[in-house]
């Protein structure tokens, strides 16, 4: 018997998935969750044109996390139970429709409400990872989970900065349009590409629904991998609700087209992902969450400086950038890899609870952050940033020093 056929008779052994899938994976994930992240930079415009105060600007995020956050609860847990196929297919098309609504939107309340459907059904990008994950094998799960979370990252770290170019040259209406062609070109894209996924649970939505308080109970490394991250994307979702505010401000002075700029460089923080995936296949999750942690402490330590050099504090500001996305990479890919590593059956469910507690505090993060900014001032919003990571810190400690005690015991 040969390897390939030997390989296809053992019980749980499936074919590796291909190069040319994980890239694909990669990119489509990575155009959906764009859509969460187009606004970020655009606070200020969308704000002005649809009649929101400063403070309530950041609601213009918030709601777009919200509503992503209520779809990981209520739509991704569904990956378990129908075809992944047609459920992503579904999510493309209604975040196509909320993207349409929200590019002809001229007031507050049709444009929030907009946000709210974009960020539902955007989770179509959360059916896609597990899905990764099904189509490999373990020995290289945490590789392949890594590069589409890559692709991933790239798309909410290349949304800043081509939806500043985009309203720079034209206007933030024209962002959303574009998106929304973005998503029906991808939904026909997929419908051919990808297999055909019907999971072998009979379970109903109502008992789906509720397994998912008893998920959270009874699996202690989603809550704790859920607590590092809520604590690092609150962080991130803060950094970059308010940052643009603060380059477009008197002290930076920067067009659209320079918030643009200062967002691209931010992206190479996204190098950290393939790294976190290949240092969790070797086991060394814990250590690496840690560094991870601090990484975003530091993020927020370096703005804290403020030299006279205009350039200079611009310069700590996209190191500053770098480090946060670096962390919030790494991070991600920890967790996810070992969630993906838990009962294949309920795999979806773990991912959407992970995605939708950390969401959680995403929104926390650009809610506060735009209120502690228009209320205190940038100093304040700094320290409000570092808190985020430092309290996923402490958590942290709770899970390391058991651990060290077990080893020298």
């Amino acid at each position: 018997m040969n390897k390939a056929s030997k390989n296809s008779t053992n019980v749980g052994e499936v074919p590796d998935i291909s190069s040319g899938m994980v890239l694909l994976l990669a990119i489509a994930s990575g155009l959906i969750v764009a859509n969460l992240y187009y606004a970020q930079t655009l606070v200020g415009p969308i704000s002005a044109s649809t009649g929101l105060s400063a403070k309530a600007a950041g609601l213009i995020v918030t709601l777009t996390q919200i509503g992503y956050t209520l779809g990981l609860l209520f739509v991704v847990p569904l990956g378990d139970l129908l075809e992944n196929r047609r459920l992503i297919i579904t999510g493309l098309l209604v975040t196509a429709v909320a993207l349409i609504v929200a590019a002809l939107s001229t007031g507050a309340i049709v444009f929030l409400a907009a946000a709210l459907a974009i960020g539902l059904g955007s989770v179509a990008a959360q059916v896609i990872v597990p899905f990764a994950a099904h189509l490999s094998k373990e020995a290289t799960r945490g590789q392949a989970v890594g590069k589409v979370v890559s692709g991933l990252l790239l798309g909410i770290m290349l949304a800043r900065p081509a939806a500043s170019l985009v309203a720079a040259h034209a206007s933030w209406h024209v962002v959303f349009g574009g998106a929304a062609v973005l998503m029906l070109a991808l939904a026909a894209v997929l419908r051919r590409a990808l297999p055909l996924r019907q999971p072998v649970s009979t379970i109903r939505y109502p008992a789906l629904m509720a397994s998912l308080w008893h998920l959270l109970l009874g699996t202690p490394v989603l809550r704790r991998r859920a607590a590092y991250h809520a604590g690092l994307f609150g962080a991130f979702s803060l950094f970059w609700t308010v940052t643009p505010l603060v380059l477009a401000s008197p002290a930076f002075g920067l067009s659209q087209t320079g918030i643009a700029i200062f967002a691209l460089v931010g992206m190479a923080g996204a190098v950290a992902s393939p790294i976190a995936g290949r240092l969790a296949d070797a086991g060394h999750t814990l250590p690496a969450t840690a560094v991870a942690l601090i990484l975003g402490m530091v993020a927020f330590a370096l703005p804290m400086f403020v030299p006279k050099s205009q350039h200079l504090a611009l310069g700590l500001l996209v190191i500053a950038s770098i480090v946060l996305d670096m962390g919030v990479a790494a991070n991600l890919v920890l967790g996810q890899r070992a969630i993906f590593s838990l009962a294949p059956e309920v795999r979806g469910r773990l991912n959407g609870l992970y995605f939708a507690l950390f969401f959680a505090g995403g929104a926390a993060g650009s809610a506060v952050g735009a209120w502690v900014y228009a209320s205190y001032g940038w100093q304040a919003t700094l320290l409000t940033g570092m808190a985020f990571p430092a309290l996923a810190l402490l958590v942290w400690l709770g899970e390391f020093l058991p651990s060290l005690s077990r080893r020298t015991a």
